[in-house]
């Protein structure tokens, strides 16, 4: 619309309840895939490290999954999971962030040196104490280096799941879009911006905290 100033302060103050109901909601659909994520690249990521034939087929299914569009993917699961819920839009998510985290899983359990394994098992390290003692503190970085891209990349998609009725505050850019009115999106756009931000701000805090030997040893590497 002509004339139109870019963003309208005065909507902005008159919409915080709307707007930041719709940040919670864009937070949830798109960090919990995340974690549900995690949640299933762990146990794969063992098995591939104990059976290392099994990671590449896994990998190359994760692979073709995270090439597909997510608006298709959206689409095809709609007669599934309904419209304008939340598992259509956070089951691909979840698929998208476990490709993610599936190779950075591996490569930080393979990343333990041998030595460290065996003078565990020489402890009295049974495989879970080693795993939880030894393996998974060492693979912290790996972890938290996948997160971060797995949880900014999510949080730019599932600004696509205002299409099918549930994005979070993609509905913004579809009320400025169809209305002319580029406050929503500039407000979106500043919000999407934000949460990306913060969440990636807290998993660099998780890697300071779990594995503060690794912020040493990037200083040193400096």
């Amino acid at each position: 619309m002509d004339g139109e100033p870019l963003v309208r302060w005065r909507w902005i103050g008159d919409h915080l309840g709307y707007l930041w109901g719709l940040l919670r909601d864009h937070a949830v659909i798109s960090l919990v895939p995340v974690l549900i994520g995690l949640a299933l690249a762990l146990p794969l990521g063992l098995l591939c490290t104990r059976f290392p034939r099994l990671y590449q087929p896994l990998a190359a299914v994760f692979n073709v999954v995270y090439a597909l569009p997510s608006l298709a993917v959206f689409v095809v699961l709609i007669p599934y999971t309904g419209l304008a819920t939340q598992a259509t839009v956070m089951i691909p998510l979840a698929c998208y962030a476990l490709a993610v985290l599936l190779p950075t899983t591996v490569d930080g359990l393979r990343a333990v040196p041998e030595p460290v394994r065996q003078a565990a098992t020489a402890l009295g390290y049974g495989p879970w104490r080693r795993l939880a003692a030894v393996e998974l503190p060492s693979a912290v970085p790996y972890l938290v280096a996948g997160l971060r891209v797995a949880a900014v990349s999510s949080i730019s998609l599932a600004s696509v799941g205002a299409l099918v009725g549930r994005g979070g505050l993609g509905y913004l850019f579809i009320d400025g879009f169809q209305r002319t009115f580029p406050t929503p999106i500039v407000a979106g756009i500043v919000l999407v911006a934000l949460l990306a931000l913060v969440t990636d701000a807290v998993l660099l805090l998780a890697r300071r905290l779990l594995a503060p030997w690794a912020v040493r040893e990037t200083v040193v590497g400096r």
